[in-house]
């Protein structure tokens, strides 16, 4: 496949037929000239050593230098070849609970923050692995369709915020189904769900949903964020969240749940505080999951051209240079033009 990194150079190209009509009108206006001075056979003879044709290469050579030198402005690159590539690695879907009680701030800077980072540390670890992203609160959906693009899970995982979801409350539940539903179809292959989430679950099922992944091969991961104790939510305005009666709404980690529901799905639970022994646990989780052949379709970079018609440039632009308009009395028996 051929393509141009910068077409918009190539619109310059409306340039050679412009100059090509102002070297037709040149030409007519010389003619004309020449013809004020007396007839034009006799001037011919006067002027032996003149060539018609020389000038007239010497314009073709400049011309199509000119045209090659937009060209190569316009960096001209060839390639695309697809390949498939073997990879060994797992497949790991992360859903990242993102309801307001995520807000809290008894983990620094905090829940959903943290949370954040120790996701993206992750990601860092992975070479070979698929990795995509599910947010929830009092719905689920899919951020990131599974894949292998690191860069890309990264930017999707900045871009988390709970304003993503307008439904609040948590339902773990529907989480792990679309968890579940999100994998490839390889075989014999570890696949891991990590939920990260405070343990409120406001819809249940979460256990049976757990259970139905498990049964599928799937192994469930929970990843408590906060504390047992409970913290207050920022309303985001300086403030903390109130309920009916004016009193501050305090959020605390379910551990219960999240061991419960990590049991269920044959996975483990594991503790998010400020300090980092999660990263570590969860790091050594994964590498317990049986790796597999990965297919992953890569495409392979552009080559680029430009250096080619560089070389034809600088070609025509030598041989220009090299011919003269008047024959070269030192040549004058080699005849290569007729005039």
């Amino acid at each position: 496949m051929f393509r141009f990194e910068d077409p918009i150079y190539l619109y310059l190209l409306l340039l050679i037929p412009v100059l090509f009509l102002f070297r037709l009108l040149s030409i007519r206006r010389r003619s004309k000239m020449l013809k004020k001075f007396g007839d034009p056979a006799m001037l011919k003879q006067l002027m032996p050593d003149v060539s018609r044709k020389r000038r007239e290469l010497k314009f073709w050579l400049t011309l199509s230098a000119l045209a090659l030198l937009i060209v190569m402005l316009a960096r001209p690159q060839m390639g695309t070849k697809i390949n498939q590539e073997k990879r060994q690695g797992i497949e790991t879907i992360i859903a990242m609970d993102i309801s307001n009680s995520m807000k809290a701030e008894d983990v620094v800077p905090s829940r959903l923050d943290k949370s954040k980072m120790l996701v993206e540390n992750m990601v860092d670890k992975f070479t070979d692995d698929k990795v995509g992203l599910v947010v929830f609160a009092g719905e689920a959906f899919v951020q990131l369709p599974i894949t292998s693009d690191y860069v890309s899970a990264k930017m999707f995982l900045h871009n988390i915020d709970p304003s993503l979801i307008a439904t609040q409350g948590t339902d773990l539940a529907r989480a792990i189904q679309i968890c579940t539903n999100s994998f490839t179809q390889q075989k014999n292959i570890g696949r891991a769900i990590l939920i990260i989430t405070d343990g409120e679950d406001h819809e249940g099922g979460a256990i049976e949903a757990a259970k139905e992944a498990k049964n599928k091969g799937m192994r469930v991961f929970v990843l408590g964020v906060g504390s047992p104790k409970g913290s207050p939510v920022p309303d985001g305005h300086g403030g903390y969240l109130k309920d009916n009666t004016g009193q501050e709404v305090m959020s605390a980690l379910n551990e219960d749940m999240c061991r419960q529901i990590a049991q269920a799905g044959g996975g483990a639970y594991i503790h998010v505080d400020n300090t980092n022994l999660a990263q570590d646990k969860l790091n050594a989780e994964l590498l317990k999951l049986q790796k597999g052949d990965l297919a992953s379709v890569i495409y392979s970079e552009y080559d680029e051209q430009f250096q080619a018609v560089g070389i034809l440039v600088l070609l025509l632009l030598i041989i220009e240079a090299i011919i003269l308009e008047s024959k070269n009395p030192l040549l004058r028996n080699i005849r290569v033009f007729k005039q």
